[in-house]
C-alpha cells in the first residue's frame, strides 16, 4: 500500500525541531545533598510545529497502523520570496534529520505504525519553492530485497 501527504502551512514552515529543546538548571536532593541536574522541555515553538504536523497528517491517519518495514520519502519545501531559488537545494537550517525526527514521532502517535524503528528507509530533501509544503510517502515493503 502506498500514502501521499500533502501539507501545505500559510504561515511559513514549522520551525521547532527536536534539536531545539529548552534546558534550565534544577536541583534535587540526593543523600542530603542539593545536586544540580539538566532539565529538558519542550519550547513553544516546538509545540507549535508539533500541533501543525499533527493537523496535516491526521487526515491521512490509516483505519490500522502499518505492522511491517516502511519506505518513507520527505520532501521539505521551504517557502522563499526569491523566484530564483525555488527548486534548488536548501543546504541550510533546519537539518534534516531534526525536522523528520519530529514527523515520524508524530506519524508514530498518530498510528500510522507502531513503532518508528518499522522505517528501514528513508529519503528525504530540502528545497527552496514559493510555498511552505510537505510531501510525504508511506510505501509498506515486503520482508527483503528478494521478495
Amino acid at each position: 500500500m502506498k500514502t501521499n501527504i500533502t501539507m501545505t502551512f500559510d504561515r511559513g514552515m514549522p520551525t521547532g525541531t527536536a534539536q531545539q529543546k529548552g534546558e534550565t538548571i534544577k536541583y534535587k536532593i540526593v543523600n542530603g545533598r542539593r545536586v544540580p541536574y539538566v532539565h529538558h522541555f519542550r519550547t513553544a515553538k516546538m509545540n507549535d510545529a508539533r500541533v501543525q504536523f499533527i493537523l496535516g497528517v491526521r487526515p491521512y491517519k490509516p483505519k490500522e497502523p502499518s505492522t511491517g518495514p516502511i519506505k518513507l520519502t520527505i520532501n521539505l519545501f521551504f517557502d522563499v520570496k526569491n523566484k530564483k531559488l525555488w527548486g534548488q537545494y536548501k543546504p541550510t537550517r533546519v537539518d534534516c534529520d531534526n525536522y523528520v525526527k519530529e514527523l515520524t514521532d508524530v506519524m508514530t502517535q498518530e498510528k500510522f505504525w507502531h513503532d518508528d524503528a518499522q522505517v528501514v528507509e528513508l529519503h528525504v530533501t530540502k528545497r527552496y519553492a514559493e510555498k511552505a509544503e510537505i510531501h510525504i510517502t508511506i510505501e509498506e515493503l515486503k520482508g527483503g530485497l528478494n521478495d
